[in-house]
């Protein structure tokens, strides 16, 4: 994995051509007419920035993790307090990444600032773990959620077969993949258009919802607290269903480099998204117990479907169908960003080199996308979507936290550090903190699922000593790398960040 680009260019027959130092065939060193610099160009706008945070965060977790933070705080009111916190606590977060991402106009996310603060081995820990569980899984999470809520209308008096699920879901992966290596403008525009079904979708639950309260349908609110007591078990369980469904505002920090006019751009973004989900998010709480008892929410599959099924009639159709685009929202907007993070991680020496590159005409960082299809298959079918989020969340959740906490020490370390846009210090310690904490408290709640997190997060150091720091590596294993790159790059018609012929 040392950094040795291969070659510069590609030749109009799509040969590669250069020496493998990078550099560009001699000639003067004046760029032969026609070339065009292949970098990842500046295409994120506010808006594109608020679909980007808002369509990531609305997607599966509003539809299922209502159950998991019921079954684990015990009680409706108490339920609607950690969806309100952990709201506030995702602003919280959200506005330190705000100041991260303004300081230091890096893309890579978590990654970019791990490396900053704590240095390469950290950093390589963070995009190991990413790799190996926390992307994949996440996206086979939300995709699960897509392939149940598009196969609803077709099974409505009888049980999804789980299969068809997992096939449709997979359908769903790959159109994802496809779409993000074709093009960076596409994928913003409908990125755009989902965002907004994602809003229609929430708005047809809050509406209804709202007009049952005016009817006086608040019986399920009634002793709201009472039922079974919030454990010290159950406390990180909902914190976690609570937090996923929030997670994605981090994302405009993975494509900094992409955003025009970043400083001003991501911490309005950050905030106009995080207004809009919080506030969508309790009231949709709120509109399915207008309908839906505790008892009832906790038996069903698909609380979106059961909630218009009783209030819409025939129109509840269209509920699933809303909640599946809602779905493919977030998928996209997930490899959209995630793909960018392994990408600066292998400009930085962290990953393979071909991870690194782009398509000579699409400008997509096309390896760093599809490396995700095959994990995300694997994991996939491999899991059920309850032992995949507690799986994700250890590790996720486990970064996050240290990230934040950085800030706190690059504030004291780096002083002068310019910071166009600077929150108080309360915010980043309660965030982290808070985090830690429920990351601690999850070794101890579910051992199994968070210790396997645990474990594979651990094999991240001896993987860095292996593949990072080992430069003695044996000639034949160096030939084969540089082969297998070469061969890529022609497949793929993919080259580094620099100077090149167009196919």
């Amino acid at each position: 994995m040392v950094r040795k680009p291969v070659v510069s260019t590609i030749s109009k027959g799509g040969y590669l051509q250069g020496n493998v130092n990078g550099r560009l065939p001699s000639g003067g060193g004046r760029e032969p007419p026609g070339q065009e610099k292949v970098v990842l160009k500046k295409k994120i706008t506010l808006l594109r920035g608020i679909s980007i945070i808002t369509g990531t965060i609305i997607g599966a977790g509003i539809f299922i993790s209502p159950r998991g933070v019921l079954q684990n705080t015990g009680s409706v009111g108490m339920s609607l307090i950690i969806w309100t916190l952990c709201g506030v606590l995702s602003l919280f977060g959200a506005l330190s990444y705000a100041e991260l991402g303004t300081s230091i106009k890096k893309s890579g996310g978590h990654y970019t600032y791990i490396l900053e603060v704590f240095g390469p081995l950290p950093a390589f820990v963070r995009v190991w773990v990413e790799l190996l569980i926390i992307r994949p899984a996440a996206t086979a999470v939300i995709s699960l959620a897509f392939g149940r809520y598009i196969l609803e209308p077709f099974f409505i008096h009888c049980e999804i077969p789980e299969l068809a699920i997992k096939l449709i879901t997979a359908v769903g992966i790959t159109t994802v993949m496809v779409l993000n290596s074709m093009s960076v403008s596409w994928s913003a525009r409908i990125q755009i258009f989902l965002t907004f079904c994602k809003l229609t979708a929430i708005l047809i639950i809050i509406v209804p919802g709202v007009m049952q309260l005016i009817k006086g349908q608040t019986q399920h609110f009634k002793d709201a607290f009472s039922g079974r007591d919030a454990s010290i078990m159950g406390l990180p369980l909902a914190f976690y269903y609570g937090m996923y469904a929030y997670a994605g505002w981090f994302y405009l920090n993975f494509v900094t480099e992409e955003v025009e006019n970043p400083e001003k751009t991501i911490p309005l973004a950050i905030c106009i998204s995080m207004a809009i989900v919080t506030i969508g998010y309790v009231l949709t709480n709120v509109a399915y117990f207008t309908t839906i008892s505790a008892e009832e929410l906790l038996l069903s599959n698909a609380v979106a479907v059961t909630f218009s099924e009783r209030l819409l009639g025939n129109f509840s159709l269209a509920v699933p169908i809303f909640v599946a685009l809602s779905c493919f929202g977030s998928m996209n907007g997930g490899v959209f960003a995630v793909s960018r993070l392994f990408y600066v991680a292998s400009r930085e020496g962290h990953l393979p080199e071909i991870l690194s590159m782009i398509h000579v005409r699409k400008h997509t960082p096309l390896p760093a996308v599809i490396v995700l299809h095959p994990l995300t298959l694997i994991m996939l079918f491999s899991g059920d979507l309850d032992s995949l989020l507690n799986f994700l969340s250890f590790a996720r959740w486990l970064f996050i936290g240290l990230v934040v906490a950085g800030l706190i020490y690059l504030r004291y370390k780096r002083p002068d550090m310019h910071r166009p846009f600077k929150v108080p210090l309360f915010i980043p310690a309660l965030f982290s903190f808070t985090c830690l904490f429920m990351v601690a408290l999850s070794l101890y709640s579910n051992p199994f699922s968070t210790g396997i997190g645990f474990v594979i997060t651990l094999t991240g150091v001896p993987a860095y000593y292996l593949f990072i720091i080992w430069d003695k590596k044996p000639k034949w294993f160096r030939r084969i790398s540089d082969r297998i790159t070469r061969t890529l790059q022609i497949i793929l018609e993919v080259v580094p960040e620099e100077d090149c012929h167009k196919l």
